[in-house]
Order: C-alpha cells, then sequence, then structure tokens
C-alpha cells in the first residue's frame, strides 16, 4: 500500500512538472517570438501576419506535446498519450473534442494567411458594414479596430465568406467623391470651376493623372453634372488622397471650403422644405 501510493505522489509529481515545464516552455517561446517578430517589423518592415499566425500554431503545437508527455505517465491513459506524440491520434482527437465551425475556422485561418486578401493593418470592410484596421488573425478569429477604437471580433470561416473591400491590397490610394447640389439658377460653370479650384488647392489632394494624361492636357481635377433632381442640380468632382485616412480629413475639409465659397459667389445650395397646414376644427363646425 506504501509502494502504491508512494507511485501515484511520483506520477502525480512527475506530470505537476512536466505541465510546469510545458507553461514556461510557451511562454518564453511566445515572448521571445513577440520580440523577434516586433524587430523584424521595425528593422526590415515586413509583413508580421504569417509570423503571428506561425506563432500562435507552434505555442498550440507546444501545449499538445506536453500534455501528451503528461499523460504518458499516468498508466490509464498510456495510449492517448502514444498517440498524440505519434500524431495518428490528433486529428481524430480535434475531430471528436472539437466542433465542425472551430475546424472550419482553422481551415479559414491558414487559408486567410496563405493567400492574404487582407493581412495585419490593412484597412478593410467586409459585409458592406463593418469597416476597421486589421489588428490580428489567430486560429479561430480576425480582430478588427473601427474607427471609434472598439474591436470587431469575426470567425474565419465568416469574414473568408464575404466580399472584402481592401483599401490597402494593391495601393493605399484612394478617390473621394464630392458630390453637392445647386439650384436651378446657378452658374453651373462657375460652381463647377469653384469645386475644381478648392480639391487642387487642398494640401492632401493627390494629382492621379499619368504623364501621358498631363502632356494631353488632362484636367488634374474632374468634375460633372451627374444628376437632374427635383429640386437640384448635382455636382460631382473627384478628389484623390494617398491613403483613406487623409482622403477622409480632404473630404471633409473639401465640403467646408466649397460651402463657403458657394456662399462667396453667391449660388445656392438648396434644401428641401415642407408646408405644414394647421386646420382648426372649431373654425370648420361655425
Amino acid at each position: 500500500m506504501i509502494k502504491s501510493i508512494f507511485t501515484d505522489f511520483r506520477t502525480l509529481l512527475i506530470v505537476g512538472i512536466i505541465f510546469v515545464a510545458t507553461i514556461i516552455i510557451a511562454f518564453t517561446f511566445k515572448h521571445l517570438s513577440e520580440k523577434y517578430i516586433k524587430k523584424l517589423v521595425l528593422t526590415k518592415h515586413i509583413d508580421p501576419t504569417s509570423y503571428v499566425f506561425a506563432k500562435k500554431v507552434i505555442t498550440a503545437i507546444i501545449y499538445i506535446i506536453g500534455i501528451s508527455f503528461a499523460l504518458v505517465q499516468i498508466p490509464e491513459m498510456k495510449i492517448v498519450g502514444h498517440s498524440l506524440l505519434a500524431g495518428a491520434g490528433i486529428l481524430s482527437l480535434v475531430a471528436g473534442l472539437a466542433s465542425q465551425q472551430a475546424l472550419s475556422n482553422i481551415m479559414s485561418g491558414f487559408l486567410i494567411v496563405m493567400f492574404k486578401p487582407f493581412k495585419i493593418n490593412d484597412r478593410i470592410t467586409f459585409n458592406q458594414t463593418y469597416t476597421g484596421i486589421v489588428e490580428e488573425i489567430n486560429l479561430r478569429q480576425v480582430v478588427l479596430r473601427d474607427f471609434e477604437n472598439n474591436r470587431v471580433i469575426v470567425p474565419n470561416s465568416v469574414i473568408s465568406t464575404q466580399v472584402i473591400v481592401n483599401a490597402n491590397l494593391t495601393e493605399t490610394k484612394v478617390c473621394k467623391m464630392i458630390e453637392i447640389g445647386v439650384g436651378y439658377d446657378s452658374d453651373l460653370g462657375k460652381a463647377l470651376k469653384i469645386m475644381e479650384e478648392e480639391i487642387i488647392k487642398h494640401p492632401l489632394h493627390l494629382d492621379n493623372r499619368t504623364a501621358e494624361d498631363i502632356q494631353n492636357n488632362v484636367p488634374e481635377v474632374t468634375s460633372r453634372v451627374v444628376a437632374l433632381g427635383n429640386s437640384s442640380v448635382t455636382l460631382k468632382a473627384w478628389a484623390y488622397s494617398d491613403t483613406a485616412s487623409n482622403g477622409f480629413v480632404m473630404y471633409c475639409d473639401l465640403l467646408r471650403s466649397i460651402k463657403e465659397r458657394f456662399d462667396e459667389e453667391g449660388i445656392e445650395i438648396p434644401y428641401s422644405y415642407q408646408n405644414v397646414i394647421i386646420k382648426n376644427p372649431e373654425q370648420n363646425n361655425k
């Protein structure tokens, strides 16, 4: 009996040491890999997506190996432990313990990292609803930071099946469409010229013309009459900027500066109004 107690204690001690060693190794690897990735990003300006994803996969493997060695020390669990170490039972074990959705998220995560429809620090919009900066891609989910500094958590299997707008896939340049309605009595040519002038003199405006366009005297800014509404004529001008954030700032500034120029030049921006008729029931009864 004493021998049995001693054997059980020895087994528990070994299992505990293995668990502690596994945690220490996993945390040490995680810390060193994060420092290495940060160094690569700062010195070589590489894309960290693949490295971060690989770090998470290797960390998971370290835990699996540690748990396997611990299970081998327990006589009743030796078969499971040997299966995990040999690699033959990993897929069946995962399939039995994890849901189909979890496996789908893992596979989708590998496909995202492999084909790179987006990567960390890209600005994306998916489902025509959520827009943000990609902060993290792990085995289960993609983490986005929106413009209000909220975190949007999206499962890999969901985002991989959506139509995604990536503002950084090939280049960061963006086109902002400045659309304003003016009155029918306004001088349209003058209004279009004001819009073009305000866009050209904005410091964040980018000349999008090619060398051939410049040689052929193509205008730096294009503006058009695009619609005849019920109460206004819709004018549109196309303005380019180097990044999405600068494009948003430019767009807001141009709305203000064009409005102020229109006021100075006497160009009306009409607005809808309604006539409200109030009936007095007492007068109707007389």
